[in-house]
């Protein structure tokens, strides 16, 4: 068999890891970004122009696409129109949430949620989708259960940003894995629908002299219009690796997100680390190992068995 020369192009499956790891490294380098503009804009002007300028670009991608007809179809279907307004109202709160935690310099805790996230998804599916946990994965859930408990006990409160983020991400993933609307126009109406609020946020900061949009200058506007960027660049190279890739591949991938946080937190930001949180941080890792362990074993049982039935 002839080698594969240098010049072939590269596979499907290569394709699909360099997006999905693209996709997962800018969203971890968003806390960052979010550093470069002035603390002096409001978390939530930020929110308001990362959802208009999002509803913009993805509204020009569908309409060269011509994709239009599937957004007048949801928008006649008063059930989907419903479910998609609840997945708003996810994708704020957790975009709002993760804004706030930056700019107040809260990021370790941040990326506590999306740690969570992959072991709250197995939860989820078994409470709401009748789906049957591996006694690895009721192991692992068990483990990250025990790191949030910890983190109550030791610090007299719960860590309500880890577990809001995990909540919204985890719940906006179940509602959309019901709905038959693809990931571009189900972005595109999310958005829409939340445009009305966010216009008028910014009307009552322009009216008291709060916004600093068109105010700040050129680099702050530059920087709140690119939100939008950041978050269309990213939903594309995913939605791209996703089509390609293995789910279990895909959650495996998404790990590097949390741990640019974490590592942007304690190297860059010094936010404080205390005993607790090593302690918190200590389980939900190993739960995500054994998490990984359970993914691969079950992948590595499904192949043995294909390669007996020949």
């Amino acid at each position: 068999m002839p080698r594969p020369s240098l010049s072939s192009p590269p596979t499907e499956r290569t394709l699909g890891l360099a997006a999905a790891f693209g996709a997962f490294f800018i969203w971890g380098l968003l806390p960052l970004y979010l550093h470069l503009i002035d603390p002096s804009v409001s978390p939530w002007e930020i929110l308001a122009h990362r959802i208009l300028w999002t509803a913009t670009l993805v509204g020009l991608a569908v309409l060269l696409l011509r994709q239009g007809d599937r957004v007048r179809a949801v928008f006649v279907t008063p059930s989907l129109l419903g479910a998609l307004a609840v997945t708003a109202a996810l994708v704020a709160t957790n975009w709002g949430t993760f804004i706030w935690a930056v700019v107040n310099d809260r990021v370790i805790e941040a990326s506590l949620g999306y740690f969570i996230n992959p072991l709250l998804n197995i939860a989820l599916g078994f409470v709401f989708l009748g789906e049957r946990l591996r006694r690895l994965q009721w192991v692992a859930v068990a483990i990250a259960a025990a790191g949030v408990v910890f983190s109550v006990a030791a610090y007299g409160q719960v860590p309500w940003i880890g577990l809001i983020l995990a909540g919204c991400f985890g719940f906006y993933g179940l509602i959309r894995k019901r709905l038959t609307v693809d990931s571009v126009t189900g972005l595109l109406i999310e958005t829409l629908l939340l445009s009305p609020f966010a216009l008028g946020w910014l009307g009552w900061l322009y009216a008291h002299g709060g916004a600093a949009f068109l105010v700040d200058g050129p680099r702050i506007d530059a920087l709140l219009i690119g939100a939008g960027v950041l978050t269309l660049v990213p939903f594309t190279l995913f939605a791209a690796g996703a089509r390609r890739l293995r789910l279990g591949t895909i959650g495996i991938i998404q790990y590097l997100t949390p741990t640019l946080h974490f590592l942007t937190g304690v190297a860059l930001f010094h936010e404080p680390l205390t005993t607790a949180d090593i302690v918190t941080f200590a389980c939900i890792w190993l739960a995500l190992a054994v998490y990984t362990v359970d993914i691969l074993g079950a992948r590595w049982r499904v192949r043995a068995a294909a390669r007996s039935c020949y």
